[in-house]
């Protein structure tokens, strides 16, 4: 659903370029992103079309039909992300803090229940005390486990985990090994 709305707005506004917080340590398809990530006149992302950016030398020139998803926080990493959100005091939705929820474990998921999002027969739920590592559609994101209250708290938990945010959150990139790669190709963002 997301790729279908975000083709459509592009061509309804001739877009030329989007920007995006897409960051290499997400998933390992976003590794192949560049700052500039040239997409296709139908949205697509094709590895072939993606330029070298050596020494930070970007080219930003794109052919007529296509357009650019621009990743200015490619480079950086989720730890990167949360010592800028200290560093400059940022204030955040609570969401990003641990609450209580009630969830639903799903293939070693914590997922939250909603009105999208309900028990089925058999699956174990109840309230548990989580946090979300990112803010995304709730069918498929699922919250991780944490006390973590404060921005240091946070930090500290990112230093000892060793699953990628997407890894750890994303039941849609479960699908398959190459799940993220199919839906750039098919115009993700």
């Amino acid at each position: 659903m997301q790729t279908y709305a975000l083709l459509d707005v592009i061509e309804q506004n001739q877009l030329d370029a989007c920007i995006g917080g897409a960051r290499r340590d997400e998933e390992k398809a976003r590794a192949k992103e560049r700052i500039f990530s040239v997409r296709d006149d139908f949205g697509q992302w094709d590895p072939k079309l993606q330029r070298p950016e050596l020494w930070n030398i970007l080219n930003g020139r794109i052919d007529q039909g296509h357009n650019v998803r621009v990743f200015p926080l490619s480079n950086w990493t989720e730890l990167d992300v949360w010592n800028y959100i200290k560093q400059e005091n940022i204030e955040l939705p609570s969401l990003y803090f641990s609450h209580q929820r009630e969830c639903i474990e799903y293939n070693d998921r914590l997922v939250a229940t909603s009105e999208f999002i309900q028990p089925q027969q058999g699956e174990a739920f109840g309230i548990k005390t989580v946090r979300y590592r990112t803010v995304g559609d709730m069918t498929c994101t699922a919250a991780v486990a944490s006390t973590a209250t404060t921005v240091d708290d946070i930090i500290a938990e990112i230093t000892e985990t060793r699953v990628s945010e997407r890894g750890q959150t994303r039941l849609d990139d479960q699908v398959s090994e190459a799940a993220m790669e199919d839906r750039k190709k098919q115009g993700y963002f």
